[in-house]
């Protein structure tokens, strides 16, 4: 694990170079900047995922604030980083598919290289960077993953250095603690989410749970209408804080909402279109607010 320190909190980060942390990888989350855990310093483990407190989770679920570049569009499953049966994973490496068609997402596509990272700590942040070319593409992703008091900043940088264009959809996927089973989220007003057995949503933005998720396979997955326009912030219950803040710099093409007996999660997608020689920045802050 690599680390991140102050008097508040501390970050555990998997290390794209480390054998036991590699284990924990896979091909749907990017390699370099993923931050494993938030451990506050008098109230302990800040982070939750699908299967926490199991300290293998599989790792097409993972835990803590994982990020992911799609190789394929979440609504209809085109292929985007694809040349033939051969494709990337942009932060995680070159991926074929599954011979098992009946396979589950989690196991659609193998991932048969690993793109390979530089690891650059500082005191108060780490900067990730690797290159890939594979399928007719090419690319540079530098991740910073930055401590200030208590936020975490992760910024992103993405360089298509090829000849071809390229076109692709980015999304964080925190995972965030329950709190006695449910959460409450404080989106923008004017969000609204179709009907679903899970959750609702009130008109000053307020989402809460229509009912306790009972098991981890007791799931539920919407879409929320975001205000157009604006890029989204969102502050949320906390069983050990006041509560939890994420904001992003971009405004989403769309927005899942995900949450099971351990963890709640949104996941605004942003979507990519880089011209050759093109460079894209964005970022996402997470606070830990405390009592």
């Amino acid at each position: 694990m690599l680390h991140l320190t102050n008097r508040e909190l501390s970050l555990d980060l998997l290390d794209p170079a480390d054998p036991a942390d590699i284990a924990r990888q896979g091909w749907r989350y990017c390699w370099g900047g993923y931050v494993w855990q938030v451990t506050d310093a008098k109230l302990g483990p800040l982070l939750s995922g699908p299967s926490y407190p199991s300290p293998t989770p599989t790792v097409y679920d993972g835990q803590g604030l994982p990020e992911s570049f799609r190789h394929t569009r979440r609504d209809n499953n085109v292929r985007l980083t694809w040349r033939g049966d051969t494709g990337f994973a942009i932060g995680a490496g070159t991926i074929t598919p599954n011979p098992n068609k009946s396979a589950s997402p989690a196991d659609s596509v193998s991932l048969v290289e690993p793109c390979q990272w530089t690891v650059t700590p500082f005191a108060d942040h780490i900067i990730f960077q690797t290159r890939q070319t594979a399928a007719g593409f090419s690319y540079e992703l530098s991740r910073k993953i930055e401590l200030r008091d208590r936020t975490i900043a992760s910024s992103t940088q993405l360089t298509n250095v090829g000849e071809t264009p390229l076109a692709l959809q980015w999304f964080p996927h925190p995972f965030w603690a329950l709190t006695s089973n449910r959460a409450r989220l404080a989106l923008p007003a004017g969000t609204t989410i179709p009907e679903n057995p899970g959750f609702t949503v009130a008109t000053d933005g307020m989402l809460t749970f229509k009912r306790p998720f009972v098991e981890p396979k007791d799931s539920q997955f919407a879409l929320l209408t975001l205000p157009p326009g604006r890029a989204l912030a969102v502050s949320l219950d906390h069983p050990k804080l006041a509560g939890v803040t994420f904001e992003v710099d971009f405004v989403a093409e769309e927005c899942p909402v995900w949450a099971n007996s351990h963890t709640i999660s949104v996941e605004p997608y942003l979507g990519l279109n880089l011209a050759p020689g093109e460079t894209r920045h964005w970022r996402v802050r997470h606070g830990f607010v405390s009592r």
